[in-house]
């Protein structure tokens, strides 16, 4: 299986998101700055998952993003089947059905991979976004994130 770098750059941002406390805002050059990639896909990214309600976006020059619900309450899966709905690994799983496969009545392929492709997913949804940012402190650390927030302090020795 392969996600796509659409689907990578969504589970990014959202990690970013995540890593977040309060609620806080982040923009879009913000992730893009950490994360060093193209603030034009972050725009499409972000638009779309605000779309399927997954971040909440605040248009203005106090604008940004923030997650729309807990980071505990949005599964991995969830974040790949909006970026990729089809989730097609061969033309003949796109939703136009692979016209032009000469084997498709009689393949048995298509239904292997499928079962496949939901058990990838079923495995993504054993993890939610709260699982990916476990280790809150060293992620904050590496992406630039300040380490502000009860959680760094409840961890202090």
């Amino acid at each position: 299986m392969r996600l796509t770098v659409y689907s990578d750059y969504a589970l990014r941002l959202m990690m970013y998101l995540g890593l977040r406390k309060g609620g806080s805002l982040s923009t879009i050059d913000d992730v893009a700055a950490a994360y060093h990639i193209s603030r034009a896909h972050l725009m499409k990214i972000t638009h779309e998952l605000g779309q399927k309600g997954l971040i909440e976006t605040i248009r203005g020059r106090q604008g940004g993003m923030r997650l729309a619900r807990e980071a505990s309450a949005i599964r991995v899966g969830d974040i790949v089947r909006a970026c990729e709905p089809d989730f097609a690994l061969v033309p003949c799983m796109e939703p136009d059905g692979g016209k032009g496969c000469v084997v498709l009545p009689a393949c048995v392929l298509k239904r292997a991979l499928a079962t496949a492709a939901a058990a990838f997913l079923e495995v993504l949804d054993g993890y939610t976004l709260a699982d990916l940012v476990g280790p809150a402190i060293a992620l904050r650390q590496l992406l630039g994130i300040e380490n502000s927030g009860a959680l760094e302090s409840a961890m202090k020795p």
